[in-house]
């Protein structure tokens, strides 16, 4: 099955904590259909300290579900999204506007 969202695809979260932000995708858990989101779903997390680290609380942005995800269309607006063929490609649209996602 095609991902209807992918990695750096600008997204609005419809329910939970964080519910109206906005932020990037910067991964995807397709087998366990969940997706973190930059600056969404944050936790703190203790660290230990390392010759690396510093360690201490350290925020985290922790997976969402896709489900609570939807996609930012050109109008900033939550929208669903389709699949088309564009000739011989299989293109994403949002279905508020039309416009072609990824060409």
């Amino acid at each position: 099955m095609a991902a209807k969202l992918r990695k750096g695809d600008k997204v609005i979260v419809l329910a939970g904590k964080d519910k109206g932000k906005t932020g990037n995708i910067t991964s995807v858990m397709p087998s366990a259909n969940k997706a973190v989101v930059e600056g969404i779903n944050i936790s703190i997390r203790a660290t230990r300290q390392s010759q690396e680290s510093q360690g201490g609380r350290i925020p985290k942005a922790m997976p969402i579900d896709l489900s609570n995800l939807a996609l930012v269309d050109a109008n900033g607006k939550a929208t669903r999204v389709g699949f088309k063929m564009e000739g011989d490609k299989k293109v994403r649209f949002a279905k508020t506007t039309g416009d072609v996602i990824d060409a």
